[in-house]
């Protein structure tokens, strides 16, 4: 997915890890197209990062009706892996390798931009009539950011069961990393774990977790107690390091996104659909994208629809210091 802000924002990045931390935040509201809003709740101003995770929106539930659904153009990447994960409806991927994807609920698709892709993600005209999602971004670490881009697909994910003291449960499903003794399939380039759980009414449970990881769990339906925080739809609370354990409840039924990741340990400078490490380095995306350099090959042709990068800021991309958790 593209980041359709108009005025995107520069977001430099470094994770801070922290002990014992659980901060809420509420996502804020985003444009998507013309049409439709999303959630976003990575980066924000407090918490840029959770691990290499960088960014988080949340799009849905939507009664498309006569609605097109999600239409967005061929747009360009660089130095990220773009995960996506559906919960209702369908959407077809395409992107400059010739990879052509519908992707489904319960089906995860990684694309690596690496050096260099392009992608569009549009909804079909037969499509479902609903549609509910999140599209997550991974930053790729200094010697593997411009690695030759690549999209895979997996059907098959671990399953996940996590009620405790034979209360109903919580299960779910693991999308990268290790979780509950557990492993994805999924090529990842940084230690991080990803999962998608569903909270029955009256469900009680622990999740074991690598006290080196700061966490996020962002609820995308119902609600749910995180430790000691209670969590509605679009919000995230960020977990620091230093747990070997997550509580989790929900009264009324809920799911989430659980996110983890050991602290970055890296600055980065993500702005539009573009991570680099510098303000020249940004420029030469955007200048690369806009001549149409060999870098971003087309999708289907040069006729194509595209999204065209917004405009330079006036003052240069500088790095600076993300806030601390609680200041």
């Amino acid at each position: 997915m593209s980041d359709l802000e108009t005025r995107p924002r520069e977001q430099v990045c470094r994770s801070k890890a922290g002990h014992g931390e659980q901060l809420l935040i509420t996502a804020r509201r985003v444009p998507l197209g013309k049409t439709t809003e999303l959630a976003r709740a990575l980066p924000d101003r407090q918490i840029r990062m959770i691990g290499a995770w960088c960014f988080l929106d949340h799009y849905g539930p939507e009664e498309l009706g006569t609605s097109p659904g999600m239409q967005v153009w061929a747009h360009p990447h660089t130095g990220l892996q773009t995960v996506s994960w559906l919960l209702e409806g369908e959407v077809e991927h395409r992107d400059s390798l010739g990879s052509q994807a519908m992707v489904r609920p319960d089906e995860l698709n990684i694309m690596t931009a690496g050096h260099g892709i392009v992608h569009s993600e549009i909804s079909q005209p037969d499509r479902p009539p609903r549609l509910h999602g999140v599209q997550l971004w991974v930053a790729l670490p200094d010697g593997v950011r411009d690695v030759e881009p690549r999209f895979e697909s997996y059907a098959e994910l671990p399953d996940l069961a996590l009620g405790t003291n034979g209360t109903a449960g919580i299960r779910g499903k693991l999308l990268l990393g290790e979780l509950a003794g557990q492993r994805s399939p999924a090529i990842t380039h940084s230690p991080l774990c990803g999962a998608d759980l569903t909270l029955e009414p009256g469900s009680t449970g622990t999740v074991e977790v690598d006290p080196a990881y700061e966490y996020g769990t962002f609820v995308v339906a119902g609600s749910a107690r995180v430790e000691d925080t209670d969590v509605a739809v679009d919000q995230l609370v960020y977990l620091g390091t230093g747990r070997s354990e997550i509580r989790l409840r929900s009264d009324q039924g809920g799911r989430m996104i659980l996110l983890g990741g050991e602290p970055f340990g890296e600055d980065i400078v993500m702005w539009w659909n573009f991570i680099g490490r510098s303000h020249d380095e940004i420029v030469g995306y955007r200048t690369a994208w806009e001549h149409r350099d060999v870098r971003f090959s087309p999708v289907v042709s040069r006729d194509e629809k595209v999204m065209e990068a917004p405009p330079m800021p006036t003052v240069a991309l500088k790095p600076r210091p993300p806030r601390r958790v609680g200041g």
